[in-house]
């Protein structure tokens, strides 16, 4: 339980200094720019996730799949603080009789820089996923610590309007004593629009 509440202080410390960050940032450029520059505005992103697991994780489960909601925080030129929230369910592999489904609520922040014009970007990412079955798979932790490093493409389709392509890592910290973390390689697509 103690953890569970660091790492929720910790992300709400980062989203709060996003937001403080931002409004200054907002502030100091609205007189000098009025029309807003990609990399001057908030977006907001929503999509599909999925995920293969590697290592250990792979003898159990197939694949998995979830969803995401993510909002991007202008902070200087090219970075961004990065809070998102979603869904994820890993689907166990059918020949492991008495497995489940690992289904968990990933909530994490980080932040992104692009390092290629307003088109290609690396993030990192670090925060907490929450199980919403630790009965049903006898888990010792109902949350797991959760980071992933990022490299993705933002292609403009229209003023305001992006497609948000990202390749992914992603590890989690075990939910079993004695047992080891799980690791995922994912694939984000995401809608992506300017606020």
């Amino acid at each position: 339980m103690k953890t569970t509440r660091k790492i929720g202080v910790v992300t709400a410390l980062l989203v709060s200094l996003a937001f403080a960050s931002s409004a200054q940032t907002t502030t100091s450029t609205s007189t000098s720019n009025s029309g807003g520059t990609p990399d001057k505005e908030w977006r907001l992103s929503v999509g599909p996730t999925f995920d293969l697991p590697i290592g250990n994780f792979s003898n159990a489960y197939n694949w998995s799949a979830g969803g995401f909601v993510q909002v991007d925080i202008p902070i200087i030129s090219k970075l961004y603080v990065i809070a998102d929230a979603g869904w994820k369910d890993n689907f166990a592999k059918s020949e492991i009789g008495s497995r489940y489904d690992v289904q968990q609520i990933p909530v994490m922040a980080g932040v992104k820089y692009f390092v290629f014009g307003n088109l290609i970007y690396v993030q990192g990412q670090a925060g907490a996923a929450f199980l919403t079955d630790k009965s049903k798979l006898n888990a010792d932790k109902s949350t797991s610590f959760a980071y992933s490093p990022q490299v993705g493409v933002l292609l403009k389709i229209a003023h305001k309007n992006y497609l948000d392509l990202g390749f992914n890592w992603t590890q989690y910290s075990k939910i079993y004593n004695g047992g080891d973390n799980f690791n995922t390689l994912g694939l984000r697509l995401a809608y992506s629009f300017g606020l």
